[in-house]
């Protein structure tokens, strides 16, 4: 599938997987790479949860950068097929594009694999796109990345 844009801000990102809804998710602690990126169940804290999605350069198409929206120096890398989030340069983070599939979206990233969450709790990784309610989300805005 193509690519299709998607509006500049602030998101809850939902996995569609069996049990409980879940939501991407930053965990309180570093290991090896940064903060591992987990599906968990909603957090009534927007720190961990809510990440700000912005083009990664001002040009039509571009991918996209994901970053968590309270902390705008903590953006996602990808060592291992795995996700992390981690205080690393900008340059470094890892960029996703985003293709329409039925019931939400693919997040694909610049290796052309896709997100995919196992189960709740475990690591977000990266693997090969195929039809799959594991590699799909939905993306719930909430607001706009300048407003408070």
């Amino acid at each position: 599938m193509p690519p299709i844009p998607v509006k500049p801000g602030i998101y809850r990102i939902h996995a569609h997987i069996i049990g409980p809804g879940t939501q991407l998710t930053a965990t309180e602690y570093a290991v090896k790479y940064g903060a591992p990126v987990i599906a968990d169940r909603a957090n009534p804290l927007p720190i961990e949860q809510e990440w700000a999605i912005e083009p990664a350069e001002p040009v039509p198409g571009a991918p996209y950068l994901i970053h968590l929206a309270l902390q705008e120096n903590a953006g996602i890398v990808t060592p291992e097929d795995k996700l992390w989030v981690n205080s690393v340069p900008r340059g470094e983070w890892a960029r996703f594009t985003f293709e329409s599939v039925l019931g939400g979206v693919k997040i694909i990233s610049q290796s052309g694999l896709a997100c995919a969450a196992g189960y709740r709790g475990q690591q977000i990784e990266l693997t090969e796109p195929k039809p799959d309610f594991q590699q799909t989300w939905t993306l719930e805005f909430i607001r706009p990345i300048d407003a408070e």
